[in-house]
C-alpha cells in the first residue's frame, strides 16, 4: 500500500492518522519533495479520471489566470499538474490495483479488508 501527498496537508496527516490507528502498515510518497512521474499521473488518470485528480478547490487552483482555469483540458490538466503536484487532490492510496483520491475512512476500511 502506497499513500501519496504532502507531509503537512490536514487531510493526509488526518489519513496517516486513520492508517497508523488500524496498525495498517503503509510507504509515503510526499509528491511535493519527491516529485511525481508523468506515468504515475497518468496511471491515476486512467483509473480515476483527471477531473476527479485535480483539486478545483485549493488556493493553487484559484492562483490559475481565468484563461487557464476556463480552458482546461485533459492535457492541460497533466502538465499543470506535474508542474505543481500541489493541485492534486490528497491524498492518493494505492492498494492492491485500487486508486482512492481524498480521505474516506469507510471506503478505505472496505477497500483494506
Amino acid at each position: 500500500m502506497k499513500l501519496y501527498g504532502i507531509r503537512n496537508c490536514d487531510t493526509v496527516k488526518k489519513a496517516r492518522k486513520w492508517l497508523d490507528a488500524q496498525s495498517i502498515s503503509y510507504e509515503f510518497h510526499d509528491f511535493k519533495k519527491e516529485g511525481l512521474d508523468g506515468d504515475r499521473l497518468s496511471q491515476w488518470e486512467k483509473a480515476v479520471g483527471w477531473e476527479r485528480l485535480l483539486n478545483r478547490r485549493g488556493t493553487t487552483w484559484r492562483k490559475l489566470s481565468d484563461k487557464v482555469r476556463d480552458t482546461i483540458s485533459a492535457q492541460s490538466a497533466h502538465d499543470i499538474m506535474l508542474e505543481n503536484t500541489s493541485i492534486i487532490k490528497r491524498p492518493v492510496l494505492e492498494h492492491e490495483g485500487s486508486v482512492r483520491v481524498g480521505f474516506d475512512a469507510d471506503d478505505w476500511a472496505t477497500l483494506i479488508n
